[in-house]
């Protein structure tokens, strides 16, 4: 099994060196001999592409399989096998209670309290869930306030919450979109807008990075508005949760969800993730769609009528663990851990960093510009996912990145989305992407 000892680094934090980048292969090699998380790529399998790694900058969608995933679910099936049923009590991580393993990692990852976080269902599901509580619209407070080009699962919740309470999404959903000529949303147009709809606002829920731009929003100043005008604040943290810094519990964010297959490396469609702001997850009154594995831990097995929650997050679970994936999550929980978030914060913004200077670079050396990046420079604004609007050849370049062993993500109509992540990227798959590129302008 996985032995967290094993990945200890030092307490040092990652040298930020006090140097201009350079775009060369043995800078980029320096890079990465100064890298204290360097050996945490070991841990995971690299795609191959021609015998060598493949450059994989698809973490923002489906990260990496720890090599020691198979160990965590072969565990749960060898236990299964040698006890049945008795393995929810005598397994060595037994199922009944395996759901309290993650709060204690989960909380250091999205900056909240033991008692407001849980893992369970799927991210669209818990959105859902989420929604039953914070979204109760009434014929005054009735609105939805999100970003414009919201993932659609989002905006499907969204329009179907609106239409399961007899409201017109196109008057219930108001979008928040950029200005004319730019891509990126002002945090001053959100909370404008916030405050233009006033008390006919029901919740304000945004993504807390737009899947498409890479853009990470304020959450804390868009809760503080939502909360001004007597609204609730959510976000879908599929983008984020082990990508950027949370505080979710300091920010006084109400709930939040997401999916632990991007960044969290916890396998396709693995299991996902909520929280619940402990002023709200102790209040057992409030309404839910309720399940037997939400309901007082000391009476659960009477099996009596009258629902009765938890008074933390997992009052809003509704089954028991899907303990396969479960092992597979902690498996790369353990080596977050190992790592240390705030060193994988500041490996995170330098290696987008890099890759932002790599880009410059390349349109600086060519006749007209190719790339423009859409992704906020500023790095408070942004996590590892730099979008690159193509302005030329946009597929072309993308299938022939594809053919030289990029693992990139397309999206129409001209975007080419990447995200080298801090466990298993290097500076040296950045300066490899830049000449892949390079080589397809010529």
């Amino acid at each position: 099994m996985f032995d967290v000892k094993e990945l200890q680094t030092s307490n040092l934090e990652l040298q930020i060196i006090n140097m201009s980048f350079q775009n060369n292969l043995e800078f980029a090699r320096d890079l990465d001999a100064k890298d204290v998380l360097k050996s945490f790529r070991q841990h995971f399998f690299i795609p191959q592409h021609e015998g060598k790694d493949c450059v994989y900058f698809t973490g923002n969608s489906l990260g990496l399989q720890a090599k020691t995933t198979s160990e965590y679910v072969q565990q749960e099936l060898d236990d299964w096998a040698r006890l049945g049923v008795e393995g929810h009590f005598q397994a060595k991580n037994p199922w009944m209670p395996y759901h309290e393993i993650f709060p204690k990692q989960l909380s250091k990852i999205v900056g909240c309290r033991e008692n407001e976080v849980v893992v369970m269902n799927s991210l669209t599901v818990n959105l859902h869930l989420l929604m039953v509580t914070f979204y109760r619209p009434t014929k005054q407070r009735y609105k939805i306030i999100c970003e414009a080009k919201a993932f659609p699962s989002d905006q499907y919740a969204f329009e179907t919450q609106a239409k399961y309470h007899g409201f017109d999404p196109a008057d219930a959903v108001i979008e928040v979109a950029p200005r004319e000529g730019e891509y990126i949303l002002r945090t001053e147009d959100i909370i404008s807008t916030i405050q233009q709809h006033n008390d006919s606002v029901a919740v304000v829920l945004f993504g807390g990075i737009n899947y498409y731009t890479g853009q990470l929003f304020d959450m804390k100043a868009i809760t503080a508005a939502a909360h001004a005008v007597g609204a609730y604040a959510g976000f879908d943290l599929a983008h984020a949760a082990g990508n950027v810094e949370l505080h979710l519990h300091d920010w006084q964010v109400d709930f939040a969800c997401w999916c632990s297959y991007k960044y969290l490396n916890s396998s396709p469609g693995g299991i996902a993730g909520a929280y619940i702001h402990e002023k709200h997850a102790a209040d057992t009154t409030l309404p839910r769609f309720a399940g037997w594995w939400g309901y007082k831990k000391d009476t659960r097995f009477k099996m009596e009528k009258g629902f009765e929650a938890i008074p933390t997050a997992e009052g809003w679970q509704l089954s028991n663990a899907p303990v396969l994936l479960m092992a597979a999550h902690k498996a790369s929980l353990d080596i977050f851990e190992a790592a240390g978030m705030d060193r994988l914060h500041t490996k995170r913004k330098r290696l987008a960093a890099y890759l932002h200077f790599i880009l410059h670079d390349i349109n600086d050396r060519q006749p007209e510009k190719v790339i423009e990046i859409i992704t906020p420079a500023d790095e408070k604004e942004r996590g590892c996912q730099v979008s690159m609007l193509m302005l030329q050849r946009g597929k072309e370049i993308f299938d022939a990145l594809t053919k030289q062993g990029v693992v990139a993500d397309w999206r129409e109509p001209n975007v080419i989305r990447v995200a080298p992540v801090p466990l298993y990227n290097s500076f040296e798959d950045i300066y490899r992407f830049g000449e892949i590129i390079r080589s397809i302008l010529k």
